[in-house]
């Protein structure tokens, strides 16, 4: 028996590769799937299944690529209605896989279709639980998402029942194995590890306490952010189907000249520039949008970005595919190409170039009392700014900066200082600001991490310590 979890941190998603005797399955794979045609060549194993646990909504998976490429069967729990080809499970059916069987569970709650597998051993003991969005470490899917006609205290009542009848009887030295790990939005607050056991998250896990099923749906259904503006279009995605990622790259991996990439932009096209922040700052090709590849990119692209308009790319030579594919993940597969050479042949060219003003804490904290017109912007989430923040800083978060009404509130004659926790937001904070004609922008280096440690700013702390 051979089980790898493969980990995106950038989305927080976990796929599953199983092995044995020369079958394998893979459960909630992304859309680019070398890595499990990879392991399945290293275990001279054949790729047989291919398991959804629901339809995703924060990515675009890999079913289809992967079906195409190896032949596999598809395979949805009940009430999965999709627009191909799949083996719609029923409630415990068994699936053998070399020495082992998996056993479906349909756990409706977070979705309708939602379901988790239990793979068992060679001996037919439970091993593992592989739960989707049903049961992460130390939280539980929101159940707000894509309900149909059921609201979310009706899909919080599901899911209380799916845990208490189904999950919380296994036994305790069964592995969890979540679809996410922390930082996803598809939960509220997910604990710092990937995986976990039965035993671990019915003693830590508030959604597996004894409770009733009220004080459970009040429980899940309380505190929760609005999901990011992309989920319903990659739940949609993943129902109906889409475009292979080879014909995206086909058109999307173009070498544009300067001429051909201006072109692009006079034609309606959108610059994605994906350098790092810091690089991006000091130089940047007019109305670009910064989102850095070294944070939660694709989370934010699919977030901020539109996914009609065509999109041409900067980004740091040799990342150009790289940039593509993680965008391709959320859905995003407008690219028409990217500047050949980068932004450094922009700039070799003497093409006009923008820059952002970085400054630091203690200027930052010299210049509050001094500058009239000074404003400053958190774009951090409404939890993080509640937690603490600057004395009369105004609340924005990031995701907010899209729509021009709710900028209409920020006077365009103010000296705009823009932070976030650390420092990769506030950057794309400011690249959209820019873009929205607003040009006395300056960005607070270290975010809130380096704010708080300065006492000459004056700050609101909560009483309350996370």
């Amino acid at each position: 028996m051979f089980i790898k979890q493969l980990y995106t941190n950038c989305l927080s998603e976990a796929a599953y590769f199983v092995a044995s005797e020369g079958v394998a399955i893979v459960i909630d794979p992304l859309r680019d799937i070398d890595a499990y045609l990879a392991l399945a060549k290293e275990h001279n194993a054949e790729i047989k299944y291919i398991f959804e646990t629901h339809f995703h909504a924060d990515f675009v998976s890999g079913h289809l690529e992967l079906a195409q490429a190896t032949g596999a069967t598809i395979v949805y729990g009940p009430d999965a209605q999709t627009g191909f080809k799949a083996h719609h499970a029923v409630d415990g059916e068994v699936f053998i896989i070399g020495k082992l069987r998996l056993r479906v569970l349909h756990t409706p709650g977070h979705t309708l279709e939602s379901t988790c597998y239990v793979l068992q051993d060679e001996h037919q003991k439970d091993y593992c639980v592989f739960t989707g969005d049903t049961l992460f470490v130390g939280d539980v899917g929101r159940p707000d998402l894509f309900s149909g006609n059921l609201s979310k205290e009706e899909l919080a009542g599901y899911l209380y029942d799916s845990l208490h009848s189904k999950i919380i009887k296994l036994e305790d030295h069964v592995l969890v194995y979540p679809a996410h790990g922390p930082g996803s939005a598809c939960g509220k607050n997910l604990g710092p590890n990937t995986h976990s056991t039965i035993g671990e998250q019915k003693q830590t896990n508030y959604a597996l306490a004894p409770q009733s099923k009220e004080a459970f749906v009040a429980a899940v259904t309380t505190g929760l952010n609005a999901p990011p503006a992309y989920f319903p279009v990659n739940a949609s995605i993943n129902k109906k189907g889409y475009d292979s990622l080879d014909a995206i790259k086909t058109k999307g991996l173009k070498a544009l000249s300067i001429a051909e990439f201006k072109e692009e932009v006079a034609q309606g096209a959108l610059i994605l520039d994906t350098r790092k922040a810091t690089e991006f700052t000091e130089g940047f090709i007019p109305e670009s949008i910064s989102i850095g590849l070294d944070g939660r990119f694709a989370e934010w692209a699919g977030t901020l970005l539109p996914f009609q308009q065509a999109i041409v790319l900067v980004t740091e030579t040799g990342k150009e595919e790289e940039t593509l594919i993680r965008l391709a993940r959320v859905g995003l597969d407008t690219i028409h190409g990217y500047l050949n050479g980068g932004f450094e042949a922009w700039e070799a060219a003497n093409e006009k170039i923008d820059i952002i003003i970085d400054v630091d804490t203690e200027e930052l904290a010299l210049d509050i009392p001094h500058d009239p017109k000074l404003e400053i912007i958190d774009v951090r989430k409404q939890a993080e700014f509640d937690a603490g923040h600057i004395v009369a800083a105004n609340l924005m978060p990031l995701d907010t900066l899209i729509d021009p009404l709710h900028l209409s509130v920020i006077d365009t004659e103010a000296n705009l200082y823009v932070h976030c926790a650390g420092g990769y937001r506030s950057v794309i904070a400011c690249s959209l600001l820019k873009r929205q004609g607003f040009h006395n922008v300056r960005n607070v280096l270290g975010g809130w991490t380096a704010i708080k440690e300065v006492a000459e700013i004056p700050k609101e702390m909560s009483s309350v310590m996370n």
